[in-house]
Protein backbone atom coordinates (compact mmCIF):
# COMPACT_ATOMS: atom_id res chain seq x y z
CA UNK A 1 0.00 0.00 0.00
CA UNK A 2 2.87 2.29 1.01
CA UNK A 3 4.83 1.88 -2.53
CA UNK A 4 1.66 2.58 -4.02
CA UNK A 5 1.05 5.33 -1.83
CA UNK A 6 4.47 6.66 -3.67
CA UNK A 7 3.84 6.65 -7.15
CA UNK A 8 0.43 8.25 -7.15
CA UNK A 9 0.90 11.85 -8.68
CA UNK A 10 -0.71 14.01 -6.24
CA UNK A 11 1.50 14.85 -3.10
CA UNK A 12 1.48 18.45 -3.20
CA UNK A 13 0.16 21.98 -4.56
CA UNK A 14 2.53 25.09 -5.05
CA UNK A 15 2.23 27.95 -6.99
CA UNK A 16 4.76 29.26 -9.26
CA UNK A 17 3.81 32.38 -11.21
CA UNK A 18 0.37 31.75 -10.68
CA UNK A 19 0.86 28.08 -12.29
CA UNK A 20 -0.39 25.49 -10.39
CA UNK A 21 2.18 22.38 -10.38
CA UNK A 22 2.10 18.86 -9.14
CA UNK A 23 5.39 17.01 -7.91
CA UNK A 24 5.92 13.13 -7.30
CA UNK A 25 5.63 12.40 -3.46
CA UNK A 26 9.77 11.27 -3.83
CA UNK A 27 11.29 14.50 -5.20
CA UNK A 28 9.35 16.73 -2.91
CA UNK A 29 12.32 16.15 0.08
CA UNK A 30 9.81 16.46 2.63
CA UNK A 31 10.74 16.05 6.45
CA UNK A 32 10.50 12.83 8.24
CA UNK A 33 8.11 12.24 10.68
CA UNK A 34 8.19 9.45 12.88
CA UNK A 35 6.12 8.11 15.43
CA UNK A 36 7.31 8.35 18.53
CA UNK A 37 6.38 4.78 19.59
CA UNK A 38 8.12 2.99 15.96
CA UNK A 39 5.09 1.60 15.39
CA UNK A 40 4.89 1.73 11.70
CA UNK A 41 8.62 1.47 10.83
CA UNK A 42 7.87 0.65 7.02
CA UNK A 43 6.04 4.28 6.91
CA UNK A 44 8.01 6.76 9.14
CA UNK A 45 7.09 9.55 5.83
CA UNK A 46 3.09 9.25 5.86
CA UNK A 47 2.11 8.31 9.43
CA UNK A 48 1.42 11.69 12.09
CA UNK A 49 2.81 11.37 15.69
CA UNK A 50 -0.55 10.79 16.89
CA UNK A 51 -1.41 7.58 15.05
CA UNK A 52 -0.13 5.10 16.30
CA UNK A 53 -1.29 1.28 17.55
CA UNK A 54 -1.29 2.30 21.43
CA UNK A 55 -4.99 2.28 21.55
CA UNK A 56 -6.31 -0.04 24.03
CA UNK A 57 -9.55 -1.32 23.91
CA UNK A 58 -9.73 -1.53 27.68
CA UNK A 59 -9.54 2.12 27.95
CA UNK A 60 -12.68 4.17 29.24
CA UNK A 61 -13.81 7.08 26.53
CA UNK A 62 -15.31 9.64 28.45
CA UNK A 63 -18.10 12.72 26.85
CA UNK A 64 -18.31 14.55 30.01
CA UNK A 65 -15.63 14.95 32.69
CA UNK A 66 -16.71 12.75 35.63
CA UNK A 67 -14.74 12.20 38.99
CA UNK A 68 -15.09 8.83 40.30
CA UNK A 69 -14.10 10.38 43.56
CA UNK A 70 -17.67 11.90 43.77
CA UNK A 71 -19.61 8.42 42.97
CA UNK A 72 -20.90 7.01 45.30
CA UNK A 73 -23.23 4.82 44.39
CA UNK A 74 -22.79 2.56 41.17
CA UNK A 75 -26.00 1.04 39.95
CA UNK A 76 -25.98 -2.31 36.80
CA UNK A 77 -27.82 -3.65 34.38
CA UNK A 78 -27.85 -7.42 33.54
CA UNK A 79 -27.35 -8.58 30.23
CA UNK A 80 -24.61 -7.12 28.55
CA UNK A 81 -23.87 -5.34 31.15
CA UNK A 82 -22.99 -7.52 34.31
CA UNK A 83 -23.09 -10.70 31.87
CA UNK A 84 -21.53 -10.50 28.29
CA UNK A 85 -22.61 -13.14 26.22
CA UNK A 86 -21.08 -14.91 23.42
CA UNK A 87 -22.00 -14.48 19.77
CA UNK A 88 -23.18 -18.04 19.90
CA UNK A 89 -26.52 -17.00 21.41
CA UNK A 90 -26.99 -14.35 18.45
CA UNK A 91 -27.28 -17.47 16.09
CA UNK A 92 -29.51 -19.19 18.51
CA UNK A 93 -32.18 -16.22 18.50
CA UNK A 94 -31.92 -16.19 14.22
CA UNK A 95 -32.90 -19.81 13.95
CA UNK A 96 -35.54 -19.95 16.65
CA UNK A 97 -37.25 -16.59 15.43
CA UNK A 98 -36.95 -18.33 11.42
CA UNK A 99 -38.67 -21.46 12.63
CA UNK A 100 -41.30 -19.57 14.41
CA UNK A 101 -41.66 -17.24 11.05
CA UNK A 102 -42.14 -20.16 8.73
CA UNK A 103 -44.42 -22.42 11.32
CA UNK A 104 -46.45 -19.58 13.04
CA UNK A 105 -46.78 -17.06 10.43
CA UNK A 106 -46.68 -19.39 7.89
CA UNK A 107 -44.07 -18.18 6.29
CA UNK A 108 -42.38 -19.78 2.99
CA UNK A 109 -40.49 -23.34 3.79
CA UNK A 110 -37.34 -21.78 1.58
CA UNK A 111 -36.56 -18.95 4.00
CA UNK A 112 -35.25 -22.11 6.11
CA UNK A 113 -32.37 -22.57 3.90
CA UNK A 114 -31.07 -19.19 5.02
CA UNK A 115 -28.48 -19.51 7.82
CA UNK A 116 -27.28 -16.75 10.08
CA UNK A 117 -24.65 -14.08 8.76
CA UNK A 118 -22.81 -13.46 11.73
CA UNK A 119 -21.17 -10.31 10.41
CA UNK A 120 -23.79 -8.72 8.19
CA UNK A 121 -25.32 -6.39 10.31
CA UNK A 122 -24.44 -4.02 12.73
CA UNK A 123 -25.73 -2.29 15.74
CA UNK A 124 -27.42 1.14 15.14
CA UNK A 125 -28.57 0.76 11.82
CA UNK A 126 -31.86 2.27 10.94
CA UNK A 127 -34.64 0.10 8.82
CA UNK A 128 -37.32 1.81 6.89
CA UNK A 129 -40.18 0.08 7.38
CA UNK A 130 -42.27 0.47 4.62
CA UNK A 131 -39.48 0.43 2.02
CA UNK A 132 -37.90 -2.86 3.34
CA UNK A 133 -34.35 -0.84 3.46
CA UNK A 134 -31.88 -1.44 6.06
CA UNK A 135 -29.71 1.62 6.40
CA UNK A 136 -27.02 3.72 7.80
CA UNK A 137 -27.93 7.28 8.84
CA UNK A 138 -25.29 9.85 10.22
CA UNK A 139 -25.40 12.17 13.20
CA UNK A 140 -27.36 14.86 10.22
CA UNK A 141 -30.23 12.27 9.52
CA UNK A 142 -27.92 11.55 5.89
CA UNK A 143 -27.91 8.19 4.67
CA UNK A 144 -24.39 6.85 3.76
CA UNK A 145 -23.99 5.87 0.41
CA UNK A 146 -23.23 2.33 -0.35
CA UNK A 147 -25.08 1.61 3.06
CA UNK A 148 -28.44 0.81 2.04
CA UNK A 149 -29.74 -3.01 1.91
CA UNK A 150 -32.93 -4.29 0.68
CA UNK A 151 -32.13 -7.59 1.37
CA UNK A 152 -29.00 -9.19 1.39
CA UNK A 153 -28.18 -6.91 -1.74
CA UNK A 154 -26.81 -3.21 -1.53
CA UNK A 155 -29.28 -0.79 -3.36
CA UNK A 156 -27.69 1.62 -5.73
CA UNK A 157 -26.78 5.04 -4.81
CA UNK A 158 -29.15 6.85 -8.00
CA UNK A 159 -32.33 4.38 -6.74
CA UNK A 160 -31.40 5.71 -2.83
CA UNK A 161 -32.08 8.56 -4.18
CA UNK A 162 -34.98 8.13 -6.72
CA UNK A 163 -36.79 6.12 -3.76
CA UNK A 164 -36.36 9.10 -1.42
CA UNK A 165 -37.08 12.51 -3.25
CA UNK A 166 -33.81 13.16 -4.17
CA UNK A 167 -32.42 13.16 -1.33
CA UNK A 168 -30.43 11.40 1.31
CA UNK A 169 -31.68 13.04 4.21
CA UNK A 170 -34.22 11.33 6.28
CA UNK A 171 -36.96 14.35 7.74
CA UNK A 172 -37.07 14.47 11.52
CA UNK A 173 -40.64 13.35 11.57
CA UNK A 174 -40.08 10.24 9.78
CA UNK A 175 -36.94 9.20 11.64
CA UNK A 176 -36.92 7.24 15.08
CA UNK A 177 -38.14 8.38 17.66
CA UNK A 178 -37.16 9.04 21.53
CA UNK A 179 -36.77 5.31 22.24
CA UNK A 180 -35.79 4.58 18.75
CA UNK A 181 -39.10 3.94 17.56
CA UNK A 182 -40.88 6.33 14.54
CA UNK A 183 -43.71 5.90 12.82
CA UNK A 184 -41.74 4.78 9.22
CA UNK A 185 -38.09 3.92 10.54
CA UNK A 186 -37.12 2.27 13.34
CA UNK A 187 -33.29 2.31 15.01
CA UNK A 188 -31.68 -1.03 16.12
CA UNK A 189 -29.58 0.11 19.24
CA UNK A 190 -29.64 -3.03 21.18
CA UNK A 191 -27.04 -6.45 20.58
CA UNK A 192 -29.62 -8.37 20.63
CA UNK A 193 -31.63 -6.86 17.74
CA UNK A 194 -28.48 -8.05 15.43
CA UNK A 195 -30.05 -11.63 15.26
CA UNK A 196 -33.70 -9.36 13.92
CA UNK A 197 -31.89 -7.74 11.17
CA UNK A 198 -30.57 -10.16 9.74
CA UNK A 199 -33.76 -12.29 9.73
CA UNK A 200 -35.31 -8.86 8.09
CA UNK A 201 -32.76 -9.34 5.12
CA UNK A 202 -32.75 -12.73 4.70
CA UNK A 203 -36.98 -13.09 4.50
CA UNK A 204 -36.71 -9.95 2.34
CA UNK A 205 -34.62 -11.54 0.26
CA UNK A 206 -36.22 -14.41 -0.21
CA UNK A 207 -39.24 -12.64 -1.74
CA UNK A 208 -37.45 -10.55 -3.96
CA UNK A 209 -35.24 -13.13 -5.09
CA UNK A 210 -38.24 -15.27 -5.97
CA UNK A 211 -40.52 -12.74 -7.50
CA UNK A 212 -42.76 -12.69 -4.39
CA UNK A 213 -45.43 -9.83 -3.82
CA UNK A 214 -45.58 -8.95 -0.49
CA UNK A 215 -45.92 -6.12 1.97
CA UNK A 216 -42.83 -5.11 3.63
CA UNK A 217 -45.24 -3.67 6.38
CA UNK A 218 -46.35 -7.21 7.42
CA UNK A 219 -43.00 -8.35 6.86
CA UNK A 220 -41.51 -6.14 9.77
CA UNK A 221 -44.57 -6.51 12.20
CA UNK A 222 -43.77 -10.65 11.82
CA UNK A 223 -40.42 -11.02 12.14
CA UNK A 224 -40.70 -8.40 14.98
CA UNK A 225 -43.51 -10.51 16.55
CA UNK A 226 -41.11 -13.66 16.32
CA UNK A 227 -38.49 -12.48 17.68
CA UNK A 228 -40.50 -11.23 20.50
CA UNK A 229 -41.44 -14.92 21.14
CA UNK A 230 -38.13 -16.19 21.79
CA UNK A 231 -37.97 -13.79 24.58
CA UNK A 232 -42.13 -13.75 25.70
CA UNK A 233 -41.71 -17.68 25.73
CA UNK A 234 -38.57 -17.94 27.43
CA UNK A 235 -35.85 -19.32 25.05
CA UNK A 236 -33.29 -17.15 25.55
CA UNK A 237 -33.24 -18.06 29.44
CA UNK A 238 -33.91 -21.71 29.20
CA UNK A 239 -30.62 -22.11 26.72
CA UNK A 240 -28.56 -19.74 28.54
CA UNK A 241 -29.25 -20.99 32.18
CA UNK A 242 -28.57 -24.93 30.48
CA UNK A 243 -24.90 -23.79 29.24
CA UNK A 244 -23.38 -21.14 31.02
CA UNK A 245 -19.93 -21.39 30.28
CA UNK A 246 -20.66 -21.59 26.75
CA UNK A 247 -22.71 -18.15 26.38
CA UNK A 248 -21.61 -16.11 29.44
CA UNK A 249 -18.30 -14.25 28.92
CA UNK A 250 -15.21 -13.22 31.59
CA UNK A 251 -17.73 -13.80 34.59
CA UNK A 252 -14.17 -13.42 36.76
CA UNK A 253 -14.17 -9.86 35.83
CA UNK A 254 -17.07 -8.99 37.10
CA UNK A 255 -16.82 -10.54 40.37
CA UNK A 256 -13.26 -8.59 40.31
CA UNK A 257 -15.28 -5.39 39.42
CA UNK A 258 -18.00 -6.22 42.20
CA UNK A 259 -15.00 -6.87 44.45
CA UNK A 260 -13.48 -3.99 44.23
CA UNK A 261 -16.72 -1.73 44.53
CA UNK A 262 -17.57 -3.12 47.75
CA UNK A 263 -14.60 -3.41 49.00
CA UNK A 264 -13.96 0.56 48.80
CA UNK A 265 -17.25 1.11 50.68
CA UNK A 266 -19.39 2.21 47.11
CA UNK A 267 -23.32 1.06 47.35
CA UNK A 268 -24.63 -1.33 44.37
CA UNK A 269 -27.81 -1.66 42.84
CA UNK A 270 -29.42 -3.71 39.59
CA UNK A 271 -32.01 -2.72 37.81
CA UNK A 272 -32.80 -5.55 34.83
CA UNK A 273 -35.82 -6.56 32.89
CA UNK A 274 -34.49 -9.95 33.17
CA UNK A 275 -36.71 -12.21 35.49
CA UNK A 276 -34.85 -13.37 38.57
CA UNK A 277 -34.39 -17.30 38.07
CA UNK A 278 -31.66 -15.88 35.44
CA UNK A 279 -30.35 -13.45 36.84
CA UNK A 280 -29.70 -15.62 40.10
CA UNK A 281 -28.63 -18.57 37.76
CA UNK A 282 -26.03 -16.48 35.56
CA UNK A 283 -24.83 -14.32 39.05
CA UNK A 284 -24.53 -17.23 41.18
CA UNK A 285 -22.22 -18.89 38.15
CA UNK A 286 -19.85 -15.82 37.38
CA UNK A 287 -19.92 -14.07 41.65
CA UNK A 288 -20.55 -17.34 43.64
CA UNK A 289 -24.07 -18.21 46.06
CA UNK A 290 -23.70 -15.20 47.88
CA UNK A 291 -23.84 -12.29 45.24
CA UNK A 292 -26.58 -10.42 46.45
CA UNK A 293 -24.52 -9.75 49.34
CA UNK A 294 -22.70 -7.55 47.14
CA UNK A 295 -26.10 -5.45 46.31
CA UNK A 296 -28.20 -3.10 48.18
CA UNK A 297 -30.68 -2.88 46.32
CA UNK A 298 -32.01 -6.09 43.50
CA UNK A 299 -34.38 -5.01 41.59
CA UNK A 300 -35.94 -7.27 38.69
CA UNK A 301 -38.50 -7.27 35.42
CA UNK A 302 -38.10 -3.71 36.04
CA UNK A 303 -40.12 -2.65 32.46
CA UNK A 304 -37.12 -0.66 31.71
CA UNK A 305 -37.51 2.29 29.94
CA UNK A 306 -41.30 2.40 31.36
CA UNK A 307 -39.16 2.03 35.16
CA UNK A 308 -37.88 5.25 34.52
CA UNK A 309 -40.72 7.19 33.46
CA UNK A 310 -43.82 6.47 34.95
CA UNK A 311 -44.82 6.20 38.60
CA UNK A 312 -47.74 3.55 37.85
CA UNK A 313 -46.91 0.02 39.13
CA UNK A 314 -45.23 -0.47 42.86
CA UNK A 315 -42.61 -2.50 44.09
CA UNK A 316 -43.36 -6.11 44.70
CA UNK A 317 -40.94 -8.01 46.97
CA UNK A 318 -40.47 -11.58 46.05
CA UNK A 319 -39.61 -14.49 48.85
CA UNK A 320 -36.80 -17.23 48.60
CA UNK A 321 -38.79 -18.93 46.36
CA UNK A 322 -38.91 -16.35 43.34
CA UNK A 323 -43.13 -16.16 44.26
CA UNK A 324 -44.62 -12.42 44.90
CA UNK A 325 -45.38 -11.20 48.36
CA UNK A 326 -48.23 -9.27 48.83
CA UNK A 327 -47.14 -6.56 51.92
CA UNK A 328 -46.83 -2.75 51.03
CA UNK A 329 -43.32 -2.10 50.40
CA UNK A 330 -41.85 1.15 52.54
CA UNK A 331 -38.58 0.87 52.39
CA UNK A 332 -35.82 -1.38 49.85
CA UNK A 333 -33.54 -3.31 52.11
CA UNK A 334 -30.58 -5.28 51.44
CA UNK A 335 -31.00 -8.95 50.28
CA UNK A 336 -34.44 -8.27 49.54
CA UNK A 337 -35.75 -9.33 45.78
CA UNK A 338 -37.75 -6.93 44.13
CA UNK A 339 -39.90 -6.87 40.86
CA UNK A 340 -41.40 -3.88 39.01
CA UNK A 341 -41.54 -0.40 40.26
CA UNK A 342 -40.40 3.27 39.08
CA UNK A 343 -37.83 5.45 39.70
CA UNK A 344 -40.06 8.11 41.77
CA UNK A 345 -40.61 5.73 44.57
CA UNK A 346 -36.70 4.39 43.79
CA UNK A 347 -35.62 7.63 44.85
CA UNK A 348 -38.28 8.10 47.03
CA UNK A 349 -36.69 5.50 49.06
CA UNK A 350 -33.12 5.59 48.94
CA UNK A 351 -32.38 9.34 48.55
CA UNK A 352 -30.04 8.39 45.80
CA UNK A 353 -29.69 11.28 43.53
CA UNK A 354 -28.09 13.65 40.63
CA UNK A 355 -24.00 12.91 39.75
CA UNK A 356 -23.34 10.73 43.13
CA UNK A 357 -25.02 7.51 41.02
CA UNK A 358 -23.33 6.39 38.16
CA UNK A 359 -25.50 3.91 36.01
CA UNK A 360 -23.68 1.22 33.08
CA UNK A 361 -25.79 -0.12 30.81
CA UNK A 362 -25.82 -1.21 27.32
CA UNK A 363 -28.97 0.40 25.62
CA UNK A 364 -28.64 3.97 25.21
CA UNK A 365 -32.91 4.68 25.29
CA UNK A 366 -33.63 2.21 27.53
CA UNK A 367 -31.03 1.89 29.97
CA UNK A 368 -29.53 5.70 30.21
CA UNK A 369 -31.64 8.27 28.41
CA UNK A 370 -33.83 9.12 30.71
CA UNK A 371 -31.27 8.91 33.57
CA UNK A 372 -28.83 11.54 32.42
CA UNK A 373 -31.31 13.90 30.73
CA UNK A 374 -34.70 14.04 33.56
CA UNK A 375 -32.18 13.01 36.80
CA UNK A 376 -29.10 13.54 36.54
CA UNK A 377 -27.52 10.67 37.01
CA UNK A 378 -23.64 9.70 35.74
CA UNK A 379 -23.94 7.55 32.40
CA UNK A 380 -21.67 4.74 31.43
CA UNK A 381 -22.31 2.89 28.21
CA UNK A 382 -21.13 -0.67 28.01
CA UNK A 383 -20.39 -0.83 24.18
CA UNK A 384 -18.50 -4.37 23.41
CA UNK A 385 -17.86 -3.08 19.54
CA UNK A 386 -15.24 -0.90 20.82
CA UNK A 387 -12.48 -4.19 21.04
CA UNK A 388 -12.83 -4.84 17.49
CA UNK A 389 -12.81 -1.26 16.38
CA UNK A 390 -10.03 -0.63 18.25
CA UNK A 391 -8.07 -3.65 16.63
CA UNK A 392 -9.22 -1.88 13.55
CA UNK A 393 -7.92 1.71 14.34
CA UNK A 394 -4.60 0.15 15.73
CA UNK A 395 -3.43 -1.22 12.31
CA UNK A 396 -0.57 0.30 10.05
CA UNK A 397 -2.77 -0.23 7.66
CA UNK A 398 -5.78 1.86 8.52
CA UNK A 399 -3.41 4.41 10.18
CA UNK A 400 -2.18 4.90 6.34
CA UNK A 401 -5.71 4.60 4.59
CA UNK A 402 -7.07 7.85 6.60
CA UNK A 403 -3.90 9.65 7.06
CA UNK A 404 -4.03 9.86 3.24
CA UNK A 405 -7.34 10.25 3.17
CA UNK A 406 -7.23 13.41 5.23
CA UNK A 407 -3.96 14.62 3.32
CA UNK A 408 -6.19 14.21 -0.09
CA UNK A 409 -8.99 15.99 1.14
CA UNK A 410 -7.05 18.82 2.15
CA UNK A 411 -4.91 18.97 -0.93
CA UNK A 412 -8.64 19.07 -3.03
CA UNK A 413 -9.94 21.80 -0.23
CA UNK A 414 -6.69 23.98 -1.51
CA UNK A 415 -7.27 23.15 -5.50
CA UNK A 416 -10.74 23.65 -5.86
CA UNK A 417 -9.90 27.45 -5.51
CA UNK A 418 -7.94 27.02 -9.46
CA UNK A 419 -10.47 27.02 -12.11
CA UNK A 420 -7.85 25.92 -15.00
CA UNK A 421 -8.49 22.67 -17.19
CA UNK A 422 -5.78 20.75 -15.55
CA UNK A 423 -6.29 21.56 -11.95
CA UNK A 424 -10.45 20.72 -12.41
CA UNK A 425 -8.70 17.25 -14.38
CA UNK A 426 -6.91 16.58 -11.21
CA UNK A 427 -9.16 17.43 -8.67
CA UNK A 428 -11.59 15.06 -10.46
CA UNK A 429 -8.94 12.24 -10.33
CA UNK A 430 -8.88 13.12 -6.26
CA UNK A 431 -12.69 12.84 -5.77
CA UNK A 432 -12.37 9.44 -7.83
CA UNK A 433 -9.26 8.52 -5.06
CA UNK A 434 -11.01 9.79 -2.20
CA UNK A 435 -14.21 7.77 -2.68
CA UNK A 436 -12.01 4.49 -3.22
CA UNK A 437 -10.13 5.35 0.20
CA UNK A 438 -13.75 5.62 2.14
CA UNK A 439 -14.70 2.54 0.38
CA UNK A 440 -11.62 0.77 1.71
CA UNK A 441 -11.60 2.35 4.70
CA UNK A 442 -15.27 1.29 5.51
CA UNK A 443 -14.66 -1.98 4.47
CA UNK A 444 -12.17 -2.52 6.88
CA UNK A 445 -15.17 -2.82 10.18
CA UNK A 446 -17.91 -4.19 8.03
CA UNK A 447 -18.11 -4.91 4.05
CA UNK A 448 -21.96 -3.68 4.64
CA UNK A 449 -22.04 -0.86 6.50
CA UNK A 450 -18.74 0.19 7.96
CA UNK A 451 -18.14 1.31 11.51
CA UNK A 452 -20.57 1.62 14.23
CA UNK A 453 -18.87 5.25 15.07
CA UNK A 454 -18.77 6.79 11.89
CA UNK A 455 -19.87 7.64 8.18
CA UNK A 456 -17.49 8.66 5.74
CA UNK A 457 -16.36 11.19 7.87
CA UNK A 458 -19.14 12.56 10.27
CA UNK A 459 -20.39 10.44 13.17
CA UNK A 460 -23.06 7.73 13.08
CA UNK A 461 -26.18 8.46 14.46
CA UNK A 462 -25.63 5.98 16.89
CA UNK A 463 -22.66 7.51 17.81
CA UNK A 464 -24.05 10.96 18.49
CA UNK A 465 -26.74 9.63 20.79
CA UNK A 466 -23.70 7.36 22.93
CA UNK A 467 -22.16 10.90 23.14
CA UNK A 468 -25.54 12.28 24.30
CA UNK A 469 -26.63 9.88 26.55
CA UNK A 470 -23.39 8.55 28.65
CA UNK A 471 -20.91 10.57 30.42
CA UNK A 472 -18.40 7.83 29.31
CA UNK A 473 -18.15 4.23 27.21
CA UNK A 474 -16.20 1.01 27.40
CA UNK A 475 -15.88 -2.35 25.53
CA UNK A 476 -17.19 -3.85 29.15
CA UNK A 477 -17.35 -3.69 32.94
CA UNK A 478 -13.75 -5.39 33.37
CA UNK A 479 -12.53 -1.60 32.26
CA UNK A 480 -13.22 -0.13 35.46
CA UNK A 481 -10.46 -2.20 37.05
CA UNK A 482 -7.80 -0.22 35.02
CA UNK A 483 -8.67 3.05 36.89
CA UNK A 484 -8.20 4.17 40.65
CA UNK A 485 -11.78 4.86 41.70
CA UNK A 486 -10.56 8.44 42.69
CA UNK A 487 -9.40 8.83 39.28
CA UNK A 488 -10.87 11.95 36.79
CA UNK A 489 -12.15 10.96 33.21
CA UNK A 490 -11.32 14.51 31.25
CA UNK A 491 -12.48 14.32 27.80
CA UNK A 492 -10.67 15.24 24.78
CA UNK A 493 -11.09 18.90 24.11
CA UNK A 494 -11.21 18.55 20.10
CA UNK A 495 -11.61 21.74 18.27
CA UNK A 496 -14.62 23.23 16.60
CA UNK A 497 -14.39 23.72 13.18
CA UNK A 498 -13.70 27.22 13.52
CA UNK A 499 -11.14 27.24 16.39
CA UNK A 500 -7.37 26.62 15.58
CA UNK A 501 -6.43 23.11 15.74
CA UNK A 502 -3.60 22.96 18.31
CA UNK A 503 -2.56 19.57 19.10
CA UNK A 504 -0.63 17.75 16.96
CA UNK A 505 -3.20 14.91 16.80
CA UNK A 506 -5.96 17.02 15.95
CA UNK A 507 -3.75 18.54 12.94
CA UNK A 508 -5.54 17.96 10.12
CA UNK A 509 -7.69 19.52 6.79
CA UNK A 510 -9.27 22.30 8.20
CA UNK A 511 -6.25 25.02 8.77
CA UNK A 512 -7.36 27.00 5.02
CA UNK A 513 -10.99 26.96 5.60
CA UNK A 514 -10.97 30.43 3.99
CA UNK A 515 -9.01 30.22 0.75
CA UNK A 516 -9.37 33.97 0.47
CA UNK A 517 -8.24 35.03 3.77
CA UNK A 518 -5.77 36.67 2.32
CA UNK A 519 -7.86 38.94 -0.18
CA UNK A 520 -10.27 39.44 2.36
CA UNK A 521 -7.90 41.29 4.96
CA UNK A 522 -6.64 43.18 2.40
CA UNK A 523 -10.40 44.77 1.90
CA UNK A 524 -10.85 44.97 5.56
Amino acid sequence: LLSSLQRRTISRIYNRNNTMRVRQLDDLNLPTIKCKHKCFPSAPDLIPPGACNLLNSSTIYANNEVDLSEVDIYGFDYDYTLALYSNALNALIYNTARNFLIEHFKYPEGIRKYDYLPNFAVRGLHYDIQKGLLMKIDAFHYIQPGTVYRGLSPVPDEHVLELFGGTYHIPLQQDSGFYGKGPKVKQFMDIFSIPEMTLLAVANDFFITNDIEYDPVHLFKDVSEAIGMVHLKGYMYKWIMQDLDKFILRGEETEAVLHRLVSHGKKLFLITNSPFSFVDKGMTHMVGKDWRDFFDVVIVQADKPHFFTDCIKPFRRLDGNGDLRWEKIKSLDKGQIYKQGNLFDFLRLTGWRGSKVLYFGDHLYSDLADLMLRHGWRTAAIVPELEQETRVVSTSRYSLNLTWLQALTGLMERLQTYRDPESKQILQEWQKEREELRVMTKNMFNPQFGSIFRTCHNPTYFSRRLCRFSDVYMASLSCLLNYDLSYIFYPRRTPLQHEAPLWMDQLCTGCMKTPFLEEMSHIR
